[in-house]
């Protein structure tokens, strides 16, 4: 029999918050799905169907409670890994993965050798359940297994494998699906990380991967739009989505991230109607991130880690954004509070502090900056004097000055030092990880190292909380590139603790470099 469509017709989902959408989305679901039953079960049609009762929240089972599967253990192949750190970097590793179908009792084998994984760790599932749309997309159950690796050894190389009943990834025919991470030394020392924001799956995508790779960073920042499952960012229902290609987006990335930690945040193309009312249900599926004290179940995308001598802080922008306001508010100012104590608590232990999330704080590309962002959370970054601030969101590179009081406090051109009790903060907007890209302003030629084209001022303009975009003149934007990069940032600790930030185009040249010191 025929299925009416379940979306959210566009002109109403424009006047909808996110939870407000899941509530419409759930309950037209629940209505549809008492039609399905009941023809079904007339017909003889359904049998053995497990749902959640609404069809869109992601259910956390035991280890051994996704056994429905048809399908031998021997038979389903684990892809997808994906590491991230927990909330000490130096002892807590989570390593996460999917399975095609469910799957009994998961686990991960590790040990000091690949071939010798002597200690097994039980997993949990995370099973998503997405309802199909008629003529547009079938239903689709993903697995997603996560497991905690506590008690590790902090600066130690550990080899691991995944498996569950019926493949043991320490069986001989497996050997060659064994991966390794290393954990945080304990004390301070030179490291290198990278970053990048909307990244997507293309050969672009790919291409960046390589280059990251090449970079042996301890870790990788993404500044959200993660995947692009949901292809119009708005957070309205009425938005296209595919789960399938989160599939394709974690094939696409095991290379690096069975071995890197993806520490990634939350963008507008990664709020998911589908799952829960602030549209997170989908990430707190796929991913184990760093419990710092805030609510994961409502932002998982608020966390913070030390790994060295840098504090690293990852934001939920879609709470304070003006330009896209699906989620606006939806931590009730919660999430501002918890960033003010926690850059105050890092700031007396580190030598740095940075600072990631999606919406540009300052930009001039398509999206230009976000006047909510610069309300909220500007005055405590100049408060608690962070160092780096890095975010995506506009699909170029683009790097700022250093700022002060919303106007450059020292400019900073390539190869420059800055120091931010001094002369302010620097903003990168490192957009270019693989999704289609963006330009500038007419006016703004690209300016970057080996084509400097410096400019007096660029015409742009910021958001407003009325949705309104505010014409402004900047003098602050010092580096342009119309193209896929990443950032490089080696942080060096000793006497003279310095990051030494760099970006590079995707055929490897660098495009940018400065270096941020503190008191130099």
């Amino acid at each position: 029999m025929d299925l009416p469509d379940v979306g959210i017709p566009p002109q109403l989902a424009r006047r909808m918050s996110m939870a407000e959408q899941h509530e419409y989305l759930r309950t037209k679901l629940t209505r549809r799905r008492t039609l399905v039953t009941a023809g079904a079960v007339a017909g003889g049609l359904l049998t053995g169907c497990s749902t959640d009762g609404n069809g869109s929240s992601p259910r956390t089972t035991a280890a051994s409670a996704s056994a429905t599967g048809k399908a031998p253990g021997s038979a389903v192949v684990p892809f997808g890994r994906h590491l991230a750190f927990g909330a000490d970097p130096r002892t807590q590793m989570r390593i996460s993965w999917q399975v095609p179908a469910a799957v009994r009792k998961p686990y991960v084998r590790i040990g000091a050798r690949p071939d010798d994984l002597g200690r097994k760790i039980e997993a949990e599932v995370r099973d998503l359940h997405t309802p199909g749309v008629t003529g547009v997309r079938p239903t689709l159950d993903q697995y997603y297994v996560h497991a905690a690796l506590d008690d590790l050894l902090p600066g130690t190389t550990y080899y691991y494998g995944v498996g569950h009943d019926g493949l043991d990834p320490a069986a001989p025919e497996h050997r060659s699906t064994i991966a390794s991470f290393r954990t945080a030394p304990t004390r301070p020392e030179r490291f290198v990380f990278t970053a990048f924001g909307d990244q997507g799956v293309s050969k672009a995508a790919a291409a960046n991967d390589d280059i990251l790779l090449k970079q042996n960073p301890a870790f990788h920042l993404h500044a959200g739009d993660i995947c692009y499952a949901d292809v119009n960012g708005r957070g309205e229902k009425a938005d296209g989505y595919d789960p399938a290609y989160w599939d394709l987006f974690l094939k696409q990335n095991e290379q690096i991230a069975r071995s890197v930690p993806w520490m990634v945040t939350t963008g507008n193309h990664d709020m998911e109607a589908w799952y829960s009312p602030e549209g997170y249900g989908g990430q707190l599926a796929r991913w184990s991130l760093p419990d710092s004290g805030f609510d994961a179940r409502t932002a998982p995308g608020v966390y913070s880690f030390v790994y060295g001598n840098v504090g690293f802080v990852a934001l939920d922008a879609n709470d304070v954004s003006y330009e896209i306001p699906a989620n606006l508010g939806h931590t009730g100012g919660k999430q501002t509070a918890w960033l003010d104590d926690r850059l105050g608590e890092l700031r007396k232990a580190v030598d740095f502090v940075v600072v990631f999330f999606h919406h540009c704080a300052y930009s001039t590309s398509a999206h230009a900056s976000d006047g909510g962002v610069r309300e909220e959370w500007l005055p405590l970054f100049a408060k608690h004097q962070v160092d780096l601030v890095i975010n995506g969101h506009n699909h170029v590179y683009e790097r700022t000055d250093a700022i002060k009081g919303g106007e450059v406090g020292r400019r900073v051109p390539i190869g420059a030092s800055t120091d931010p009790t001094r002369d302010g903060i620097v903003y990168v907007t490192a957009g270019g990880g693989g999704k289609d890209l963006y330009g500038f302003p007419a006016g703004a030629k690209e300016s970057y190292e080996g084509h400097v084209r410096d400019v007096d001022s660029v015409d742009t303009f910021q958001w407003t909380r009325s949705r309104a975009t505010k014409a402004e003149t900047v003098e602050w934007s010092r580096v342009r590139y119309r193209g896929f990069s990443l950032l490089k940032v080696e942080a060096e600790s000793g006497s003279a603790p310095r990051l030494r930030v760099s970006a590079l185009a995707q055929n490897g040249e660098r495009i940018d470099h400065f270096e941020v010191r503190r008191g130099a």
